[in-house]
């Protein structure tokens, strides 16, 4: 029994100290978390306060960059941190400066009011915008989230504004960090100052002009020295040999036409091959943008209408063909109402746009509408015809032909208006006008080319001003350039029978054609609208292209 009662007082007392123990290791627990807490508070409050004074770093550093953000600055007040800081009473400069070239409408400064109202700064007119996109409104736009839209934030916690403030505060941002000068402005005005700050009318009035001006000067992009144009020099003409024209597809027939369109960089080919061919020159590729098969219609001639929407094709056949540029479809016409001619093949087209002439049988010459297609009228020659070529307002036209005689028509009365003779020719076989109105070039079966003055021709005077004779058979093709200082002659019968005349001397360049080059039995050929290319088709179906270096553009 006794023994009992030992042993339940042992265990007693050992689960007394045991109990001691662990109360006394939780303790020590609690004491250690408190100071851990303290420590974590401590550490806490340190790193919050150097976040504090890394954010107020930072916004000092925008300041100092792009003016006042964040806190508005309040002109004309000095700042309080500065006034502790001057003992002398002295006002130094501001550490930073308010770029003012941004537009006044675009300005995101309060403070630009006050300065405005005291008169420190003048406002710009404010010009009304073209256009205004309803949905800025409706957009907002979170400037806080990202950090490099915070410096447009205007105080500290703003965070959400509207799509037209964000677009403004942008505009006006980028007119600070890239100031535009002043000249460059559209409302911008000279100011003129003179030593007594006075101005005379007098002065005021040429300084007005000149500012108008300069600023027609810096408001175009046009050259400021415009070269006048030197005269094209006789003797040897500067050109180079380019990429054939049609080299992407050439013809396995003779070329019976080349002309440049209005554009300058579309070129029609036309041939025996009944392809009517269309390129894009530009003197390495010449890409072929379009090629048209008329079947059993053999081209004799193709030629664009001066207004370029529409090309006229003719053949040996009692009708013709018109393609329509537009609406890219070909009409055939024909044969004309009245009329009995078996082949419509040779024609010319006003410069206006409005008639076209057919060649048609003893000596009769058809007068069609291009807009209609229908025969509107005939002139009557006493020989056959053989050519006609329109005067540069389209209001004439001369024809020659079988009786060694020019014609001189009036197209708005259908009556000859003056005849004479053509000379030494016999038969004539191609005329040419001038663009400029004053000359015109008379070709014969004899190889002999006549250039007169049109007036003088007129007039009564039959000599010519100059005949040329470097050719020794029928001259089948003429062509003056678009400034009439070059003439392009050839005849078909005969290989490299092709010459340049220079106009203002009535010399024949000597380089032209080369020698060593052959241009083989030359057909036909036409200036850029520029002069600065030339292209020549010839009876092997190649069509030949040159760059004239007198002429910058095409």
């Amino acid at each position: 029994m006794a023994s009992l009662i030992s042993q339940n007082i042992t265990h007693s007392i050992i689960r007394d100290e045991k109990s001691k123990r662990k109360t006394k290791g939780e303790g020590k627990k609690e004491s250690e978390k408190k100071i851990n807490r303290k420590r974590k508070k401590e550490h806490n409050e340190e790193n919050e306060e150097l976040e504090i004074e890394d954010k107020r770093e930072m916004e000092k550093l925008e300041n100092k960059l792009f003016g006042s953000l964040y806190n508005p600055v309040d002109f004309g007040k000095e700042d309080e941190d500065e006034d502790e800081k001057r003992d002398d009473g002295e006002n130094d400069s501001a550490m930073f400066f308010v770029d003012r070239f941004a537009d006044s409408a675009l300005s995101v400064y309060e403070g630009d009011a006050q300065l405005v109202q005291e008169g420190i700064v003048k406002v710009e007119k404010v010009r009304k915008p073209v256009w205004v996109d309803e949905e800025e409104e409706k957009t907002n736009i979170n400037i806080a989230s990202v950090n490099r839209l915070r410096k447009l934030r205007k105080e500290e916690g703003e965070d959400v504004i509207s799509g037209s403030t964000y677009v403004e505060r942008l505009r006006a941002q980028h007119a600070k960090l890239n100031p535009g000068t002043e000249w460059a402005k559209i409302d911008f005005q000279v100011r003129s100052y003179s030593s007594d700050d006075e101005v005379s009318d007098e002065e005021g009035k040429h300084g007005s002009k000149d500012v108008k001006l300069v600023d027609d000067i810096l408001q175009s992009n046009e050259d400021l020295v415009v070269k006048s144009r030197t005269k094209l020099l006789p003797g040897l003409l500067e050109y180079s040999r380019l990429v054939d024209a049609n080299a992407v597809d050439p013809s396995n027939a003779p070329i019976n036409s080349v002309q440049f369109h209005r554009n300058s960089q579309l070129l029609l080919v036309g041939g025996l091959d009944k392809k009517l061919r269309f390129f894009q020159i530009d003197g390495k590729r010449n890409t072929k943008i379009q090629s048209i098969f008329l079947e059993d219609f053999p081209i004799k001639k193709a030629s664009f209408l001066p207004n370029g929407s529409q090309v006229i094709i003719s053949g040996r056949r009692k009708f013709f063909h018109v393609l329509d540029l537009v609406k890219a479809s070909v009409d055939k016409v024909g044969p004309l109402v009245g009329r009995e001619e078996k082949s419509l093949e040779s024609f010319e087209v006003s410069p206006d746009s409005n008639t076209i002439a057919f060649l048609g049988n003893e000596g009769y010459i058809l007068l069609v509408s291009s807009k209609t297609k229908e025969l509107i009228g005939t002139l009557k020659m006493n020989g056959t015809v053989r050519s006609v070529a329109f005067t540069d307002d389209g209001r004439q036209l001369l024809s020659s032909g079988g009786d060694g005689q020019i014609y001189h028509w009036d197209l708005r009365t259908r009556t000859c208006i003056h005849k004479g003779v053509d000379e030494g020719s016999i038969n004539g076989t191609a005329l040419c006008t001038s663009p400029n109105g004053s000359l015109f070039a008379s070709g014969s079966d004899s190889g002999i080319v006549n250039i007169y003055n049109r007036l003088e021709f007129l007039g009564g005077k039959r000599k010519p001003i100059k005949a040329i004779e470097n050719l020794t058979t029928k001259v089948d093709f003429m062509k003056f350039n678009h400034d009439s200082q070059i003439l392009a002659i050839s005849s078909s019968m005969k290989k490299n029978s092709s010459k340049l005349i220079h106009i203002p001397s009535f010399t024949v360049f000597s380089n032209w054609p080369t020698p060593n080059r052959n241009v083989h039995y030359p057909r036909c050929l036409d200036f850029s609208p520029h002069g600065g290319f030339m292209a020549l088709g010839n009876a092997e179906g190649k069509v030949l292209l040159y760059k004239l270096h007198h002429y910058h553009d095409a």
